[in-house]
């Protein structure tokens, strides 16, 4: 299913839009990086707005999600040329479309614009999808980079299914919440690594069916819960601290996906070790890769959205930030001081 269907005829919600002669700010307030590094980086500055292209949206933001990947290109990991805005998913009213085709007004959610740390940013006309009223704006702008990861960790990297079992990283986290939901309602059991209580707490609620902490012995405990056999898949998102563990947790012939790098970077490695662990399968998947193929963010985008309109998925949203204090919020994220999904406020919807 496209993110918008045609226009209906009795002007429905994507109705045909005449184009306005006077759509954008001549500035705005956005986040600026002007040099890679801490939070400290992140500027509050007045910057010109964008104009969009054709195959472009300009959008209102009302929030912007906070992901670890937005970490990446401030500390200079991921390469992006300075200055720039950062910020790459968020919420917010559509103000022009170039083409015409979706109104003024209507609600949309993106993934992959970046820029999304502003007041107004352009949006990839084929990465948006429509958010239905009764999603709230705070949900709804940090929906899709999770939950879209989530889907494609557990329906592509490794399909999961009835009897399955699988390992979380950093279980109360955004990703490892809706991880957690999406591999039970496949039927696999499910193994969630945390650091407190509190965050235990929330991993069970998700439905964990074990939860441990980060140890030496991680894959030891681990393998005491299921007959000493070790778990089918990995979802690692931590990398380097806890990247040994799980190459020690999984079956053989069994997949660690490593997803992030909360930690850091894992070193260089031995391709040997896989064979050492029973010849497993790595992989270092990425959101961009697992939507590249026609029609596949649609899908993935789609899957996501129903599945909060049924509520089948619920994101916690546990802090939100006005946008000068994007800085704080990447600090509270790094000093996994946050659980479930945190959002800069841009505006009020």
């Amino acid at each position: 299913m496209p993110p918008f269907s045609p226009a209906s005829e009795d002007g429905g919600a994507f109705c045909c839009a005449e184009p306005s002669a006077s759509f954008s700010l001549d500035t705005m307030h956005a986040i600026q990086v002007t040099t890679t590094g801490g939070p400290e980086v992140l500027t509050y500055a007045e910057v010109d707005s964008p104009t969009p292209t054709k195959e472009q949206l300009l959008v209102d933001v009302s929030v912007a999600g906070v992901n670890y990947i937005d970490t990446y290109y401030r500390e200079g990991i991921y390469n992006a040329s300075v200055p720039f805005i950062i910020g790459l998913e968020g919420t917010g009213r559509v103000v022009h479309d170039p083409q015409g085709e979706i109104a003024p007004g209507t609600m949309v959610a993106w993934d992959h614009a970046f820029g999304s740390y502003a007041e107004q940013v352009c949006v990839p006309r084929d990465r948006v999808v429509a958010v239905p009223d009764e999603i709230p704006s705070a949900v709804a702008g940090s929906m899709l980079l999770q939950g879209m990861t989530a889907h494609y960790l557990t329906h592509g990297v490794y399909q999961l299914g009835e009897g399955a079992s699988c390992l979380i990283t950093a279980g109360a986290g955004g990703v490892g919440l809706i991880l957690t939901q999406m591999a039970k309602s496949l039927g696999a059991t499910v193994y969630s690594v945390v650091s407190t209580d509190e965050k235990e707490e929330l991993a069970y609620g998700a439905g964990a069916d074990c939860v441990f902490r980060y140890s030496s012995g991680l894959a030891e405990q681990v393998r005491r819960h299921n007959g000493g056999r070790g778990v089918d898949v990995v979802y690692d998102g931590v990398g380097k601290a806890t990247f040994n563990e799980s190459l020690e947790v999984v079956r053989p012939r069994g997949t660690v996906a490593l997803f992030g790098a909360a930690s850091g970077p894992v070193p260089p490695m031995d391709p040997q070790l896989l064979n050492k662990h029973g010849s497993i399968f790595l992989t270092r998947p990425s959101l961009g890769a697992w939507t590249s193929q026609e029609g596949e963010f649609q899908m993935r985008a789609q899957a996501v959205v129903q599945a909060v309109i049924d509520g089948d998925l619920d994101f916690r949203i546990s802090a939100e930030y006005p946008l000068a204090e994007a800085a704080q919020a990447h600090r509270d994220l790094q000093e996994r001081k946050t659980t479930g999904s945190i959002v800069l406020r841009v505006r009020e919807d």
